[in-house]
C-alpha cells in the first residue's frame, strides 16, 4: 500500500521567512494563470504566494471565488492589487473536467480509504475462525466473528487489521527505537526494520492503534455471540484476529484548505513514515503525534525541524569529562513542511509538501512560519 521512499534531492522550494500577517507574493509571480489538468490548489497557490498555506486569506478577501474547491481546468485566475493588497479573480472556463484538488489524491488515497486510528482495541469484534478453519480467508468465503452486536442479516461490515501502536516517547528526546508491529491479538512484536511505518516509540503514552482495511463482509447469520460474515470485497487476505468495524460510505473528507495552526503542542512530532524506516521526502506520507484533541484539522500546515544535539566543547576543554559537562545545545534544523489530510483524536496523517533535508522520525513540528 505504501510507495517506496525516493531519495530527497530537491532544494528548498520556499524560503523560510519571518511571520507576517500580510500575504507575501512570490517574486516573479504571473498576473494570470490558466488552470491545467493535474494542477493542485497548493501548486497554484505556490505560483502566486511565497507561503501557499496563506491562500485562504486571499480567497476569503475575494467574493468572486466562492469556493476554492470549485476551481476547474480552463479557469483563468487573475491577480490585481486593490489599495495595495493582492486580490484574486477568476473567469470560469468550460467546466468539462472535474475540479482540481488541494493535493494529489493519488498520493494519499490508500490512507483515506484503507487506514484509520482508534484509541483502543478493547471491545472491538474480532474474527475467531474462518471457513473450514483456513489460515487465510478470501472473497466468497465465510468468517466467524465474535462480539459483533447490533447488526442484522444483510448489513455490510469492514474487516480491519491492527498494524501499529502509536506512542509518545517515554522521554522527550529524538525518537530512535526498534520498530514493532502488532500480532493477531493486537500485541506488539518486533519485526524487520525495512517494513511498514518504520519506528516504534518505546513504552511511552499510547496515542492509538492503526487499523488497515482487509476487506468488506456481509452479515448472513447471527447466532448468539457468533456472527457469520461472508467476505465480499477483499483488499487483502483475512485472518483470525482481524477486527470488525462498521462500513462507512464516506469515512473521510477529501477536501481541505491549507491553514496554519493556532498553536503547536510541545509534544508535536513525526511519529512514523510510511514504507520507510529512516526518512521521507516530498510526497511521502507521515504520521504525527497530534490530532483533533490538539486542535489539528485537515489542511493544517506544519514545518518540520530536526532536534539539535547537545555536543561537548572539545576546543575549550582538553579534558573530556569537562567537555561533556560543558555541552553546547545546537539549534533545531529546518527540514520541510507538511499538510495534514486526515485527522483522528490524537494522531493524524500528513503529506510532505516540501523539504530541503530528509524528514525523519522524531522531527519536531512547529508553525509553518517558524524561523528557529
Amino acid at each position: 500500500m505504501f510507495k517506496r521512499l525516493c531519495a530527497v534531492t530537491a532544494a528548498a522550494l520556499l524560503t523560510i521567512g519571518t511571520y507576517a500577517a500580510a500575504v507575501e507574493m512570490r517574486e516573479g509571480h504571473p498576473s494570470t494563470y490558466v488552470v491545467q489538468r493535474g494542477d493542485t490548489l497548493w501548486g497554484i497557490a505556490g505560483r502566486f504566494l511565497s507561503k501557499p498555506w496563506l491562500w485562504p486569506e486571499i480567497w476569503q478577501a475575494n467574493p468572486q471565488i466562492e469556493n476554492p474547491h470549485r476551481i476547474f481546468p480552463g479557469d483563468v485566475i487573475s491577480l490585481a492589487y486593490l489599495d495595495g493588497k493582492p486580490v484574486l479573480s477568476t473567469q470560469p472556463g468550460p467546466r468539462s473536467e472535474p475540479a482540481i484538488t488541494t493535493i494529489p489524491l493519488s498520493d494519499i488515497e490508500p490512507f483515506l480509504r484503507q487506514s484509520q486510528v482508534v484509541s483502543s482495541l478493547e471491545g472491538l469484534p474480532h474474527v475467531v475462525s474462518l471457513e473450514s478453519e483456513r489460515l487465510r480467508g478470501a472473497e466468497g468465503q465465510m468468517a466467524y466473528v465474535r462480539g459483533l452486536s447490533g447488526v442484522s442479516v444483510g448489513d455490510t461490515v469492514m474487516l480491519v487489521r491492527p498494524t501499529h501502536h502509536f506512542r509518545l516517547p517515554a522521554e522527550r528526546r529524538r525518537l530512535n527505537t526498534i520498530p514493532t508491529e502488532l500480532d493477531f491479538r493486537g500485541d506488539e512484536t518486533y519485526r524487520d526494520v525495512r517494513s511498514a511505518w518504520g519506528r516504534d516509540l518505546a513504552r511511552g503514552e499510547s496515542l492509538g492503534y492503526e487499523l488497515t482495511r482487509q476487506g468488506l463482509g456481509r452479515v448472513t447469520q447471527v447466532q448468539g455471540d457468533v456472527t457469520l460474515v461472508l467476505l465480499v470485497d477483499n483488499t487483502a487476505d483475512v485472518r483470525v484476529g482481524d477486527r470488525v468495524v462498521p462500513a462507512e460510505a464516506q469515512p473521510y473528507d477529501d477536501s481541505f484548505l491549507p491553514q496554519a495552526p493556532a498553536s503547536v503542542p510541545e509534544h508535536a512530532a513525526v511519529l512514523a513514515i510510511a514504507d520507510a524506516a529512516l526518512a521521507g521526502g516530498p510526497n511521502s506520507v507521515v504520521a504525527l503525534s497530534v490530532g483533533s484533541a490538539d486542535g489539528v484539522r485537515n489542511g493544517t500546515v506544519f514545518s518540520t525541524w530536526r532536534p539539535g544535539s547537545a555536543v561537548p566543547d572539545d576546543v575549550r576543554h582538553r579534558n573530556r569529562l569537562r567537555a561533556d559537562a560543558d555541552k553546547v545545545q545546537l539549534p533545531d534544523e529546518f527540514t520541510g513542511r507538511l499538510m495534514v489530510f486526515r485527522t483522528f483524536e490524537r494522531v493524524s496523517y500528513a503529506l510532505v509538501m516540501e523539504g530541503i533535508r530528509p524528514i525523519t522520525v522524531g522531527d519536531r513540528l512547529k508553525h509553518p512560519d517558524a524561523v528557529q
